[in-house]
């Protein structure tokens, strides 16, 4: 038996945050990114809720969210005792919220009314999403949480707040997108529906992407970029992922690569080992190449993935991102010195089971080696 649930309600425009009004007398925690107090985005968003609320800020968050930040959270939320949590900030601190909330809950034997996460990056699809990814930063490890009631039941998509992100949180974020994208397209889980979503996410992101970065000022590419993370989120929260993010949070566990960099770094090596090894992750590829326009309907499959892998190395170079972890900053020695850290790590990932073929440890550090140098 297929299942599909979207069970956040999403609100997208340059108005959507006005459905902040909507609260009253609550007990409000938001939880937000370390930069956000005293800007002019917090305050908009402040400013909206009535005053009968009580607000209060935790802004300790971190990229790769340690478990002590989550901690220093769960003390402010058993001090708050909230009825409603405010998610803010990219895909970290929309998972800081959701482990706060996973602890605090359980702590303090209570539910939240409402959980509302608003995105201020176009990648991580956390906004309807179950999991959060926490780390161990003792082990050097990632640990997924996934429970169903993670996930926020109220999404606001305001492109406004994403207009002002670094350029290289745009290129960043949105090949974590591409990467949503392709792995829910092929994953064990998908179904028609998310392969809708996940083809419509590879059309949108090698063609709007680069544009965004180039002129982050374009609304309207923003909204349907920013609208589109949200989609991938739904692919990949019902059909699942594979390696390419089970690698990736190894890459970032060890060596601090942005997650959607790490991402882009494995994505074409990993749609290539998927096609070489799975006939039907070879097709669902090279069609969905084909409804991008990326590939003409004459081409053969493997010409039509051929395309696509380009594609992809050719918006890492417009968007200067590195291709390798040299390119990075992390010393050859360094990387092969993990290579079997990394390998086993990721085979423990929550993400790898959904790969359509199962890779070996050779096949494993094949991919790995492609991303050293």
């Amino acid at each position: 038996m297929e299942e599909f649930q979207i069970p956040t309600k999403i609100f997208s425009g340059v108005d959507s945050l006005d459905w902040l009004m909507r609260l009253k007398n609550k007990q409000i925690l938001m939880v937000c990114d370390s930069f956000l107090p005293g800007t002019p985005t917090l305050a908009g968003i402040q400013q909206r809720l009535d005053q009968s609320n009580t607000v209060s800020v935790f802004s300790d968050v971190k990229p790769d969210p340690p478990l002590t930040s989550i901690m220093a959270g769960v003390a402010q939320f058993n001090e708050v005792k909230p009825t409603v949590m405010i998610g803010i900030g990219g895909g970290s601190a929309i998972d800081t919220g959701k482990a706060i909330r996973f602890f605090g809950e359980k702590i303090n034997h209570t539910l939240l009314e409402d959980f509302v996460a608003i995105p201020t990056t176009s990648g991580t699809g956390s906004e309807v999403t179950n999991i959060a990814v926490v780390s161990d930063t003792q082990n050097h490890t990632k640990v997924p949480l996934s429970e169903p009631y993670l996930t926020p039941n109220v999404a606001l998509l305001d492109p406004q707040l994403v207009m002002t992100a670094p350029k290289t949180v745009t290129a960043y974020s949105g090949m974590d997108v591409l990467t949503h994208s392709l792995e829910a397209l092929v994953s064990k889980g998908a179904n028609t529906i998310t392969d809708a979503l996940a083809e419509k996410g590879i059309d949108v992101i090698t063609h709007d992407l680069v544009d965004c970065y180039q002129h982050g000022d374009d609304v309207t590419k923003r909204q349907t970029v920013h609208e589109i993370s949200c989609a991938a989120g739904m692919a990949f929260t019902n059909a699942g992922l594979g390696f390419c993010h089970a690698m990736a949070h190894q890459l970032g566990a060890n060596f601090h690569v942005p997650h959607g960099l790490a991402c882009a770094m494995l994505l074409p090596y990993v749609v290539t080992y998927n096609a070489e090894h799975s006939e039907i992750a070879m097709h669902k590829y090279a069609e969905a190449a084909r409804k991008a326009g990326l590939a003409s309907r004459g081409l053969s499959d493997r010409l039509a993935i051929q395309r696509l892998r380009n594609r992809i190395h050719q918006m890492m170079m417009q968007m200067d991102c590195p291709l390798t972890l040299r390119a990075f900053g992390v010393e050859v020695k360094d990387a092969e010195a993990k290579t079997q850290v990394v390998i086993d790590d990721a085979k423990l990932d929550a993400t790898f089971a959904g790969n359509p073929v199962v890779p070996s440890d050779e096949d494993l550090k094949a991919v790995y080696q492609k991303v050293i140098r």
